[in-house]
């Protein structure tokens, strides 16, 4: 009888991670602070063929489903990426009522691909999404996971579109800020989405934010 090879992939791709450091002891992937431009125009990635000069960022805040093929084959689109200025990493979900390990495993991913476009030479800024309190203090776990592997002093971006619609996503949304921000000290804010008062008033004089509607808005302008 003859032989059956079976490839096994556990989804994680470890070549993505090859030359990365690593942050904490859950080991985040590092993204490099390489002082990137900041963005200018930004361009969700589903509609990054509609752009006429390559001047944008490519943001992620959409549906997996829009950039599923990205977590599956990042090589095929390493010199589209580079035609852009830059991408903000991506933006895998980290909903407040997914499992623990769900939570950390879409931070590990974000930062290892971001990680890996990186050195590949396309300009990364990372983008840091938290859930429940779980992600970004020490209430279970000893690290405040959602801000390993993002360098202090940095530049950072955050969505903001489709999770401050009530009263509990702005309380997370909020208090995740907060912590952020004294964890990151970052330089700069990218805001992709609206910037509710209730949110942010409290934080305008901690750092520097740019405010970028989300695509829905942006066309109906």
């Amino acid at each position: 009888m003859a032989k059956i090879k079976t490839k096994i992939d556990d989804g994680f791709n470890p070549e993505l991670v090859e030359t990365a450091f690593f942050d904490g002891e859950l080991e985040i992937p590092i993204v490099k602070d390489t002082n990137p431009p900041l963005p200018t125009k930004v361009i969700p990635f589903s509609q990054r063929n509609k752009s006429t000069n390559y001047d944008e960022y490519i943001v992620f805040y959409e549906n997996v489903l829009e950039f599923g093929d990205v977590l599956v084959n990042p090589d095929a689109y390493i010199e589209e990426f580079k035609k852009f200025k830059g991408i903000i990493s991506l933006d895998n979900s980290v909903y407040i009522d997914s499992p623990l390990i769900v939570q950390i495993g879409n931070v590990y991913k974000s930062r290892a691909l971001a990680h890996y476009f990186q050195e590949h030479g396309v300009n990364v800024i990372p983008n840091c999404r938290w859930g429940d309190e779980r992600s970004y203090t020490t209430s279970v776990l000893p690290e405040k996971f959602a801000f390993l592997g993002i360098p202090k002093h940095s530049i950072v971006a955050i969505g903001t579109y489709g999770c401050n619609q009530g009263k509990e996503e702005k309380h997370y949304l909020r208090d995740g800020l907060r912590v952020m921000l004294d964890e990151i000290e970052p330089r700069c804010v990218i805001v992709y989405g609206s910037m509710p008062s209730v949110v942010f008033d409290e934080f305008k004089e901690k750092t520097n934010f740019i405010q970028f509607d989300d695509w829905t808005t942006q066309k109906r302008r």
